[in-house]
Parts: C-alpha cells; sequence; structure tokens
C-alpha cells in the first residue's frame, strides 16, 4: 500500500526552526495536510521525538524517530531509529563527538525541548548545528548497526550534500534511496546525473516552519505502515 509520507521535518530544538513547531503544531499540520507518516529530524539531536511520538497517539499518524546528522565531512544525512530510546542512544555517541562549542541565542536561537502537551522542559546549550566529529562512513554503520536506517539528505543542494562533497554516492554506503529536496525537479536532475537513475528518491520538505510540510505529494510503497517496515524498505530489505 502507498503512503504519503514527509520523512524531514525539524522541531524547535533545531535552532533554525520555527518557535510554532511545537509537537502537537507538527501532529496537527500532518494530519491536516493527509500525511499517513512523518519523522522528525532535528539537527545533531533526537530529543523532541519522544514528544512527537506521545503527541501522535491514538491520531493515525506514524512517527519516526529519528535525527539529521551533520558529519565530519559537514554531509547532512538523515538517520532513522526503530525507537526514542534507541534514537536517543544515537543522539549520546552524537553529543559526545559535537565540537565544544556553546550555543548563542542571541546569534542563532533558542534550542528548545518540549513535552507532549507544547511545555518546555528546558533548552539545549550543546551547539546543535555545528558538524559531529565522526565520519560519514562510521555514522552510517552505526546507524545501521543500531537498526537504523540512513538516507543522504537533500543531495539536489549545493551544501551539505553528499553528491556535492564527494561529488558521487559511493556505492559502498549502499544507499538504496537518496533525499531530494522539496523543489527538486527531479527529472532534470536526473537527466545531468544518469549514475543515480538505479536508486529511488525520496521527497522531503526539510520543514523548518509549520507551513512547508509536505502535502500528499511524495509516497513510499510498503507492505504495511509500521516504523520496522519502512525502515526495511530504506536499507532495501524489502
Amino acid at each position: 500500500m502507498k503512503y504519503a509520507i514527509d520523512l524531514h521535518i525539524h522541531t524547535c530544538l533545531s535552532p533554525c526552526a520555527d518557535d510554532d513547531m511545537t509537537p502537537n503544531n507538527i501532529v496537527n499540520m500532518s494530519r491536516i495536510k493527509g500525511l499517513d507518516i512523518i519523522a522528525i529530524t532535528d539537527h545533531n539531536a533526537a530529543g523532541n521525538c519522544a514528544a512527537v511520538l506521545e503527541a501522535a497517539g491514538g491520531s493515525g499518524l506514524l512517527v519516526v524517530p529519528g535525527m539529521e546528522l551533520c558529519t565530519a565531512d559537514e554531509i547532512h544525512l538523515l538517520c532513522y531509529f526503530p525507537d526514542t530510546d534507541t534514537a536517543i542512544g544515537f543522539q549520546e555517541q552524537v553529543f559526545r563527538n559535537l565540537l565544544p562549542v556553546k550555543n548563542r541565542e542571541d546569534v542563532f536561537a533558542r534550542q528548545v525541548y518540549m513535552n507532549s502537551f507544547d511545555e518546555e522542559t528546558g533548552t539545549e546549550d550543546r551547539f546543535l548545528i555545528g558538524a559531529c566529529m565522526i565520519s560519514t562512513q562510521d555514522a552510517i554503520l552505526m546507524a545501521r548497526s543500531m537498526g537504523g536506517a540512513v538516507l543522504p539528505a537533500h543531495v539536489d543542494r549545493e551544501s551539505f550534500s553528499m553528491l556535492q562533497t564527494f561529488g558521487f554516492i559511493p556505492e559502498e554506503y549502499g544507499f538504496k534511496y537518496l533525499e531530494c529536496s522539496k523543489d527538486c525537479n527531479l527529472d532534470s536532475f536526473l537527466q545531468e546525473r544518469e549514475d543515480l537513475g538505479h536508486r529511488g528518491f525520496i521527497r522531503s520538505s526539510d520543514a523548518h516552519r509549520l507551513q512547508d510540510i509536505l502535502e500528499r505529494e511524495s509516497w513510499l510503497e510498503l507492505e504495511e505502515k509500521s516504523v520496522g517496515c519502512l525502515l526495511d524498505k530504506i536499507n532495501g530489505i524489502r
């Protein structure tokens, strides 16, 4: 069955996201737009995933815990996990490898933790939007070893893209799918990069504002609507 997806959404824990990217606002907007599955992918952090999952409880919206990791190569990877505990375990490894830089709220913005009632529970003083000192290869191996799945983020962009940084997508990484950005003209893009035509593409919003969350325009066929089935699909198991 085909499901409407948006697998790249930021909460107010990401310093570049709007303050109204709260758990309930994200869930309600995703439901208004008719989505079946979303993923929460804050920069180098997974601390708001549990709150969004709880806010979505009983709504029929499937929420996948994840993270948008910036590797030591300054490549953005979308990492998805089977549950919030695993996502937090991955976050612990990432936090150990962040540069010792504090977030400056006067320059960037507050990095806010919330509960499922959209109540602020704290702020993060680590600088989340910087690079983590884990290599791209090691990050992929670590996420997969924890039962997760990985997508190279927005490969059609010039910044923080594996394609732009390496010039190609290494075959040894074993990617079955790549992410393209919301406004990518995929046909034109693939005319220029015929070497990528054997891979599937997943279009996501990279939403930092509620209005940017996708409508029912990106689809993925799954045997069932479950996190496990989605991870297997991305990993090429199903």
